[in-house]
């Protein structure tokens, strides 16, 4: 028999943002799918029409974009194995809900949510299974013209799945090994909604899958208590030759603390858990995006792709073309991964220092003309490679070096507490004070007609020699004058940039209001 064609799919629903979550089992899906030649279906599961929100499919879409995740076939993909919108699919569904009922693997239940409140209240940890069913309003206790009846009545139905009692559901997955489960714990399933004409993830995914060919499911941890079910689903249709192989991830869990990763922890600690930037449509509330943020988006890659997986190498950095040959879905980590969302800052700020001086000042750009307009490409550009590999992200370029494009026209306090040194008294030998010194410097800088930085560097270090003043008294305070504060790279670097014009305003306008 010829080998299989690898065929993945992600499958999220639109009801609402993608969480992080979604985007690793996307991720992953695609290292899989690339590293065998296959195929990345994407699919939409909306049959759950109460929970729909406007806008989500939209923004999946979107997000999977920014990230390069690129899909082969599915909505709006294309692909001749569609419709790939579950919704769409309706009257495919119900072949496959009647082929089952005619073969006994179904049955067709009556029973009002205020019946099953009810048998709940007499059965403690009630569940609709093997050992209840007969004791229930279905078309296993009543006559098929009773049945027939009551569809003809309009009353509302779902088909619900006959699980067999004493067998042994074997589960091969890729991650966890074999997974046996007694069919006698399992409950029958609803499969089918009369009331929407649509069918429950369950029937859904297994016919989808069928139809579409895929060879492997992976997904996140929380389906694997279904796994069961749908083995017993392709048993049911006659499937097993086509069933494919499972392969479910760990959760990822919360920085702090147990459980699993919400919505909830980000807010609380600082960190977006959704790709874009999201604002719900019924509520109006704004979550944070990693886009919005100010992460690259092959950090956001790099740093989702090891968590619960890695090389079993000290390397780190990885393209998510480099990733495709390494990644192996049987390494994946049985136990949950801990979402150490400070690693995501540490990757971006790698990736900061792995891009080019060009491409980082190409986007630092907009936010200087924001606040100097007339402000040149070539400024920018040398300010963006002096100062690129002190921040994590583009947008703390501003805040950092601004002084560079605008004059400071307060002085720290602090800073200048400790930096802005008064006159002592020459009769004990000590040094003149800041004012006096700066002014000297700025008669110095005056005469120098080439202002680069290693001649400035070379005539003031000689003269602040033979004058024997501390050189980190004069360098201290002529960072205030043209800083405003304690910080920034080299003097001269700064004094070079700036110029001999605007130093010398700096300078002595300092002087003026530090005294």
């Amino acid at each position: 028999m010829a080998e299989r064609r690898v065929r993945v799919r992600f499958a999220p629903s639109p009801t609402g943002a993608l969480h992080i979550g979604g985007v690793r089992t996307a991720l992953y899906n695609y290292l899989f799918a690339r590293q065998h030649g296959g195929d990345l279906v994407f699919r939409i599961e909306d049959t759950d029409s109460t929970r729909f929100v406007p806008g989500a499919e939209e923004y999946i879409i979107e997000s999977f974009k920014w990230l390069g995740i690129q899909f082969d076939e599915g909505v709006s993909f294309g692909g001749d194995k569609g419709p790939y919108r579950q919704s769409e699919r309706r009257d495919i569904y119900k072949k496959y809900v009647q082929q089952l009922l005619d073969n006994g693997k179904a049955y067709i239940a009556f029973d009002t949510p205020q019946e099953l409140e009810q048998k709940r209240a007499e059965i403690q940890n009630f569940q609709y299974d093997c050992h209840t069913r007969l004791q229930m309003r279905n078309s296993l206790t009543l006559s098929k013209e009773e049945v027939d009846q009551l569809i003809a009545d309009g009353h509302q139905y779902v088909v619900r799945f006959r699980v067999e009692a004493g067998e042994e559901i074997l589960v091969n997955d890729l991650i966890r090994g074999e997974v046996r489960v007694k069919s006698d714990i399992c409950d029958d399933k609803v499969l089918y909604k009369s009331a929407d004409e649509l069918p429950t993830y369950h029937l859904a995914n297994i016919v989808d899958d069928h139809l579409m060919e895929i060879s492997h499911v992976i997904r996140g941890e929380e389906w694997l208590p279904s796994a069961p079910l749908h083995v017993m689903l392709y048993r049911a249709f006659g499937w097993e030759d086509t069933m494919p192989q499972f392969a479910h991830l760990p959760l990822l869990l919360k920085p702090d603390g147990k459980g699993k990763l919400s919505k909830r922890d980000g807010d609380r600690l600082g960190f977006p858990v959704f790709p874009l930037r999201w604002t719900d449509p019924k509520t109006g509330d704004v979550s944070r995006g990693y886009r919005e943020d100010g992460y690259f988006p092959e950090a956001v890659i790099n740093f989702l792709a090891l968590l619960g997986w890695n090389p079993g190498t000290e390397q780190e950095i990885f393209s998510l073309d480099e990733l495709v040959p390494l990644f192996d879905i049987s390494k994946c980590s049985k136990a949950g991964a801990k979402f150490a969302y400070e690693k995501a800052v540490w990757f971006n700020h790698e990736y900061i220092l792995k891009k080019s001086n060009e491409e980082i000042a190409a986007l630092f750009e907009p936010i200087v003309k924001e606040h100097c307009p007339g402000e040149t490409s070539e400024r920018i550009l040398q300010v963006t490679a002096m100062m690129k590999d002190r921040v994590s992200f583009v947008h703390e370029l501003w805040p950092l070096c601004s002084f560079f494009f605008v004059a400071p026209t307060e002085y720290d306090e602090k800073t200048a507490k400790k930096r802005w040194k008064p006159s002592a008294d020459p009769s004990q030998g000590g040094e003149p004070g800041s004012a006096r010194q700066l002014t000297e410097l700025m008669e110095v800088l005056e005469g120098i007609d080439d202002f680069s930085l290693e001649n400035q560097e070379q005539i003031v270090h000689a003269w602040i020699e033979q004058k024997g003043y501390k050189l980190g008294t004069v360098m201290n305070a002529w960072r205030l004058t043209l800083v405003g504060e304690g910080k920034g790279p080299g003097m001269f670097d700064i004094s070079a940039f700036l110029g001999k014009e605007e130093t010398l305003r700096r300078m002595k306008r300092a002087i003026e209001v530090l005294g």
